[in-house]
């Protein structure tokens, strides 16, 4: 009886700990709500992602990124960069493609961060990621074979629209820093 309370006692510690550490959205902030609401979506999308989200040195989440295009096109969106419990800052994402394109959507983008040299990297300021480097589209099961290229791994997660393309562009990010860091 003394092991099992023992037991039971390292394991609520372990919980306990788990769930102390975890980030929570500042309830007075729209996009923090809205960057809460994408985590979950992207947890239910796939399960395994929470494991992607907890191993990542950090990650940016853009819940609501809007992408419209005839010939050429172009998307923006906001967002938050976390890292472990804390939001270190908000940044933004802008794109713009030329070629075959038509239509427009919403999707929510991921982006994390493998190690602290790829997250310095992001924050030093006018971060870009050119068309080699492709986002994943989260379905059940699809993060278990994802690979980090240059340190940062993108997963998306449609929202609604419809856009048909074939065309080349990059993205391009900027950071603020949060001053009560």
């Amino acid at each position: 009886m003394k092991n099992f309370a023992l037991t039971l006692l390292a394991m609520s510690m372990i919980f306990a700990t788990t769930y102390t550490h975890a980030w929570e959205p500042d309830n007075t902030n729209k996009l923090s709500l809205a960057v809460a609401q994408a985590l979950i979506k992207a947890k239910d999308k796939d399960s395994a992602m929470k494991h992607w989200f907890d191993e990542a040195y950090a990650y940016a989440v853009f819940p609501k990124v809007g992408k419209g295009g005839i010939g050429i096109g172009g998307a923006h969106g906001k967002g938050l960069v976390i890292r472990g419990n804390q939001t270190m800052g908000k940044t933004s994402l802008s794109q713009l493609t030329i070629g075959f394109q038509l239509g427009g959507q919403v999707y929510a983008e991921y982006i994390l961060f493998k190690d602290k040299t790829a997250f310095d990297h992001f924050t030093r300021g006018n971060f870009e990621m050119g068309a080699q480097v492709s986002a994943v589209a989260l379905t059940a099961g699809v993060s278990a074979d994802a690979n980090y290229d240059g340190g940062v791994k993108v997963f998306t997660l449609a929202e609604g629209g419809l856009m048909y393309e074939a065309s080349i562009g990059g993205q391009k990010f900027k950071y603020k820093a949060r001053k009560d860091k």
